[in-house]
């Protein structure tokens, strides 16, 4: 009985206590987090690259086939800035000599999505655009997220970081269309 007890006031001293010490211990700030992968220059070139001509023309068909005149309002909006954004980057290249080739060449994902969306019609065309303008900008996102946390060329971080919002304004513009459907 008395080893009973022993081992009942242990435990509740230790259920008490634990919790108390859980609480002490102060988890790292994110930003001291190591990221979780990291791109080099010419792999965030090559798919910035791609990704951004791909927002580009996909928009453009939603210009011409969207049913729907928020989705129109969005693709003029991902067309103007991914325009600025492409010119910003080659900018940004063109000041080390390294511009990215002309015309740009849609990655195999990319271009078989572009395929696809161009075989849509009405409001099939409209769920279709909406949903991989959601994937690209999810991707581009941690893309760029990703980049400017663990880039390895400075001139490129900065220009993931003023591209960054851009992006994520897409991202929920785009969320909001598909939520009104």
């Amino acid at each position: 009985m008395k080893h009973r007890t022993l081992m009942m006031t242990a435990l509740s001293v230790l259920l008490v206590t634990q919790p108390l010490a859980a609480q002490e211990i102060k988890p790292k700030p994110a930003g001291d987090a190591s990221p979780m992968m990291v791109v080099d220059r010419p792999t965030f070139v090559k798919v910035v690259s791609s990704a951004n001509e791909f927002e580009i023309r996909s928009s453009e068909l939603a210009k011409q086939n969207a049913q729907q005149q928020g989705i129109k309002q969005a693709a003029d909006m991902i067309i103007s800035d991914h325009k600025k954004a492409g010119e910003k980057l080659k900018a940004t290249l063109a000041s080390k000599d390294a511009a990215p080739a002309e015309p740009i060449k849609l990655a195999p994902k990319q271009q078989k999505m572009l395929d696809q969306l161009q075989a849509a019609k009405g409001k099939d065309f409209d769920a279709l655009y909406l949903d991989m303008q959601a994937q690209a900008h999810i991707e581009a996102v941690a893309l760029f997220r990703t980049f400017a946390g663990s880039g390895d060329d400075q001139a490129l971080i900065g220009f993931a970081k003023e591209t960054l919002p851009s992006l994520e304004t897409h991202l929920a513009h785009v969320k909001m269309l598909i939520s009104e459907q």
